[in-house]
């Protein structure tokens, strides 16, 4: 660790050390069910990512309501990870909750559309402003069928990513930068993906760069979120969004917004706030209640271009490389229903974004009364902080700002005293359920956290 994040490694280490005895001593029945499930799972997960927090072993949830979690041990938690996104507005609504109980009744998957699914078209049709609406399991599907569809629209095979970015685990999708040249993504295996002839990857907010990729015309589609959440809140600077639309329109390229996690930015997401206008649109995650749901629109061009290739011809039936027998399920349907209509509302939005200001100040107040060359970034209902004085330009930079064993100190420090973050970064979410006290509770142990830390 650097001497510029404002914290001497050996301060860190020993926060560290301290917090994971503690842990130890409060969390055995966390460690005994994972130890038993180590017997049939690798690390004793059925998601290798729930192992990624800053602990010797994942805490074992009990239960989850609103914005509290209780553990097997009976600790509790204000939770602002919130499932990664995937419970933004909340755990157990019990609006979801009970159309979810009712619908299962009633039958959860048929293979034949419902009524919902009509209500849910019309409601994404006017939330995100594009006509034409599909249905996934995950947004990895979805942003695997959005980028089939360029390819079908185009005749054109590559896709464009940014460097640090996150659109699930899309092969095409999994490289890096490193030194100019793109890698594969750490911990990516190469495998039978030939990303030389498949994909192209740039850095954030580099116009130039970005023309000089799509200049060939040889670029299906550019995948983008609006701003970059992974690495990092990394917003997109003036006129960027401009150049990308203008340029992605100059060579035929078609634009791909993908709005998993910028959906905290408002009601209609970042593009509706800032006015966006892209070819295809993907939003996973958060519109389900928990239940898994993505769904991906398009304009009536690229819709066109979709039908030609699916249609039934002469009875014959191909599912074209979309979807599964699973996706547009009863279930699924009534959940999204239900939460873009009762949940996901302007209401909501007001709430958490109030919220998400507090936190944002609290977090701001703590690093200035210090003197820290940290920064702290809002969007929507979503805050993070980084080690640097200012929001990284790209990618590339705020990988360089990231201190995986500061980050790890801090996050197991707040985990002990009752308050969680997502454990990949300093990322913070606010959901309906979340409280004034939640967020004070956060800035108190926060201080006393950067008070170990800082002489």
């Amino acid at each position: 660790m650097s001497p510029e994040h404002g914290v001497a490694p050996g301060r860190v280490d020993a926060l560290l050390e301290a917090e994971i005895a503690r842990f130890e001593q409060t969390h055995p029945r966390s460690g005994r069910t994972n130890e038993r499930a180590r017997a049939t799972m690798p690390r004793g997960v059925p998601l290798h990512w729930m192992a990624n927090w800053p602990t010797p072993y994942p805490v074992c949830l009990a239960e989850a309501s609103g914005a509290t979690l209780t553990d097997v041990d009976g600790n509790t938690y204000a939770d602002f990870c919130l499932g990664d996104t995937g419970a933004m507005f909340g755990h157990a609504n019990p609006v979801v909750a009970e159309a979810v109980a009712e619908q299962v009744r009633r039958g959860s998957t048929t293979m034949l559309p419902t009524e919902d699914a009509v209500v849910v078209g019309e409601e994404l049709a006017r939330r995100f402003g594009l006509p034409y609406w599909q249905l996934a399991t995950s947004a990895t599907d979805a942003n695997r069928f959005a980028i089939r569809i360029a390819r079908i629209a185009t005749g054109r095979e590559k896709v464009l990513v940014f460097n640090g970015k996150y659109h699930g685990s899309v092969d095409e999708t999994q490289v890096s930068l490193r030194n100019g040249r793109m890698m594969p993504q750490p911990g990516v295996a190469p495998n039978a993906v030939d990303w030389a002839r498949t994909t192209k990857v740039v850095e954030f907010n580099d116009v130039p760069a970005l023309e000089r990729a799509l200049a060939d015309e040889d670029v299906a589609c550019v995948l983008a979120e609006p701003v970059m959440t992974n690495v990092g809140v990394v917003p997109a600077e003036a006129g960027y969004h401009d150049a990308l639309r203008d340029l992605t329109r100059r060579t035929g390229t078609l634009l791909i917004i993908d709005e998993t996690h910028t959906i905290s930015t408002g009601p209609g997401g970042y593009t509706r706030a800032h006015g966006l206008d892209p070819d295809l649109f993907v939003l996973g995650k958060s519109i389900a209640g928990g239940i898994p749901a993505a769904v991906y629109g398009m304009t009536t061009d690229v819709a066109e271009a979709f039908l030609r290739y699916t249609a039934k011809d002469d009875y014959r039936i191909s599912h074209g490389g979309f979807g599964g027998t699973l996706v547009g399920n009863a279930l699924t349907l009534r959940a999204l229903r239900t939460t873009l209509g009762e949940v996901m509302t302007d209401d909501a939005y007001r709430h958490m974004g109030a919220l998400a200001e507090q936190f944002d100040t609290g977090v701001a107040q703590v690093i200035a009364d210090h003197r820290l060359p940290w920064h702290v970034t809002r969007l929507g209902a979503r805050v993070e902080y980084l080690f640097s004085a200012r929001a990284p330009h790209n990618g590339g930079e705020a990988k360089q700002f990231r201190v995986p064993r500061l980050e790890a100190a801090i996050h197991l420090y707040l985990l002990n005293r009752g308050v969680l973050l997502t454990p990949f970064h300093n990322m913070a979410l606010m959901c309906p359920a979340t409280s004034e006290s939640d967020v004070d509770l956060h800035t108190g142990v926060f201080a006393d956290c950067v008070k170990e830390l800082v002489p």
